[in-house]
């Protein structure tokens, strides 16, 4: 079954409301961004966080000891890596602590998913560009990816049919499950329940 990630959950009331609904992963975004939380902030709200949902951690160019460090205080469970880390970067991550690891790509051409798929991390993020754009590429370009991937960019309830259907291991979502820049429970709701919905 497709899973769901509901990214960029930054405050009480969004715990509160992925609590609700259920989806198989969360975001905690510790870049650049609107919805960046703090490392005590993060600890925070996974304390508040249903143990049925696994909390990633969103990083762009982040020390590899800060990720080890919130994996094993127990605030994250995967790091997904936005930036310009490579191989020997996931090595080193790989050799201080044992956290799963997912790589965002850019996706512009067929090259970018055929030259990623070689990495060493557990999953591929699929996006059009840096975290948090809200844009969908072109999807067309998903055909013989070998290595289990997250989609993301610009995915709400009038494409999420069509975004499950290129197969992809999570349904990654962040401004689509919002209303004015906030997380909204009654979007999120309704995009767990048409994720784990079989008939698309």
């Amino acid at each position: 079954m497709i899973k769901i990630k509901i990214c960029g959950i930054c405050r009480d009331r969004d715990v509160d409301y992925v609590n609700l609904s259920q989806p198989d992963y969360i975001g905690f975004v510790f870049a650049k961004s609107r919805r960046r939380v703090s490392f005590n902030e993060a600890a925070r709200l996974r304390s508040r966080l249903s143990d049925r949902i696994t909390p990633v951690g969103v990083f762009v160019n982040s020390p590899a000891e800060d990720i080890a460090a919130l994996y094993h205080r127990g605030t994250i469970a995967l790091a997904q890596l936005h930036g310009s880390e490579d191989e020997d970067y996931i090595s080193t991550l790989r050799r201080i602590c044992k956290i799963p690891v997912i790589k965002a790509v850019a996706v512009e051409g067929i090259g970018d998913i055929e030259r990623w798929q070689k990495i060493p991390a557990d999953f591929l993020l699929l996006d059009s560009g840096p975290g948090g754009t809200g844009k969908s590429f072109d999807w067309g370009l998903i055909t013989d990816i070998k290595k289990p991937f997250f989609l993301a960019g610009g995915i709400n309830q009038e494409n999420l049919f069509e975004a499950k259907r290129k197969n992809p291991f999570c349904i990654d979502i962040s401004s689509g499950a919002e209303t004015k820049g906030a997380k909204d429970p009654q979007k999120i709701a309704r995009l767990v329940e048409m994720v784990r919905r079989g008939d698309f």
